[in-house]
């Protein structure tokens, strides 16, 4: 905990005095007032984030999470559970989904072993910092200890340091983990105090019981583990996952260096919560990137509070909401830099 604990005492809020000076200056560029709508507050949002008026965003990461679950084996997805490793092997070769999209921007992936079920290939171009292999059943007790879920955060906020240290100025979170909409409805559940069924969606593929059964295994889940409400590493370590950690961990790392970091869809946002209810602060540096497909999507960003970007009807994860956003990011960089005030070029109005 003692790296988690250090991270958050650095998490500051934005810098007041900067955001309101970027606020001044897009009410005056040569534009009518408010005319570029949620690109203006955004800005505003990125010079508070990194105390700048004119943030570059040239080196951009996508750091990617990937790890496995034991409540796989109550057949909540006719996906094969090699799907977790075969795409984790395709993020390092540049093909998958949010591979082809962050080449518009010129993103980097960064896949990040935190939890598969087998050992990867040391040579594949894959962080390993395999914290288990896999998590346990949910359903038969809790998915890792506290140990584990503080180690998977520690996990992303290492690797977000790590990328920050390289000269990363904006970080994206993705992730990869057959049967992960299941603990990520069920760290919903509990948090938001509803009914699963709600808010149980199909994630990639669907298993023969359909919805319903995947809503009765996070019940039995959480019956059986009894996560508390108001603690999100003890929730995170009975019915999360280790990627979900991961991706949380990336957030606060982010926060505490004073980087933007993208969230991505359903399963990203229920990390961002986590990552919140560790150290509120750490939502300033947050955007979210797109609504997804998945039912308890819309739940899970009214819970964190954040309104996502774009409406895609997307639903795939890796990252790829994270990626497709970035280019808007730097289009918000781009009229603080490039677009001049009245006073600037001595036109008035």
């Amino acid at each position: 905990m003692q790296l988690v604990q250090q991270t958050i005492e650095k998490i500051e809020g934005l810098d007041q005095k900067t955001a309101a000076e970027a606020r001044e200056r897009v009410d005056n560029l040569i534009k009518p007032a408010q005319s570029l709508g949620k690109l203006e507050s955004l800005a505003v949002q990125l010079a508070g984030i990194t105390r700048n008026l004119k943030p570059a965003f040239d080196q951009k990461a996508i750091i990617v999470m990937a790890g496995d679950h034991g409540v796989y084996e109550e057949g909540v997805t006719s996906n094969p559970q090699e799907v977790t490793v075969g795409q984790t092997l395709n993020f390092a070769k540049g093909i998958t989904g949010v591979c082809v999209i962050g080449q518009v921007s010129g993103a980097r992936i960064v896949p990040v072993d935190v939890g598969i079920k087998v050992d990867m290939p040391v040579d594949a171009g894959i962080i390993i910092r395999k914290v288990k292999n896999g998590t346990n059943n949910i359903t038969k007790g809790p998915a890792m200890t506290r140990e584990e879920a503080i180690k998977a955060i520690e996990v992303g906020i290492e690797i977000a340091d790590q990328e920050i240290k390289k000269g990363v100025q904006l970080l994206g979170t993705g992730e990869m983990g057959i049967g992960n909409t299941t603990p990520s409805t069920a760290i919903l559940s509990v948090l938001q105090n509803c009914d699963p069924l709600g808010i149980t969606g199909r994630g990639a593929s669907l298993g023969k019981g359909g919805i319903k059964h995947k809503a009765e295994v996070i019940r039995r889940a959480i019956l059986v583990n009894e996560p508390n409400p108001d603690d999100v590493i003890d929730v995170l370590a009975k019915v999360g996952g280790l990627e979900i950690g991961g991706m949380a961990g990336v957030m606060l790392g982010a926060a505490a260096n004073r980087i933007p970091v993208v969230v991505d869809g359903f399963i990203s946002t229920i990390a961002a919560i986590i990552a919140v209810g560790i150290e509120p602060k750490a939502k300033d540096y947050m955007i979210a990137s797109h609504a997804s497909q998945e039912p308890g999507a819309k739940v899970a960003s009214e819970l964190l509070g954040i309104e996502p970007m774009l409406m895609m009807d997307m639903c795939l994860g890796e990252g790829s909401g994270a990626a497709l956003a970035f280019p808007i990011i730097e289009a918000a960089s781009s009229m603080m830099k490039n677009m001049p005030t009245f006073a600037e070029i001595g036109m008035k109005i």
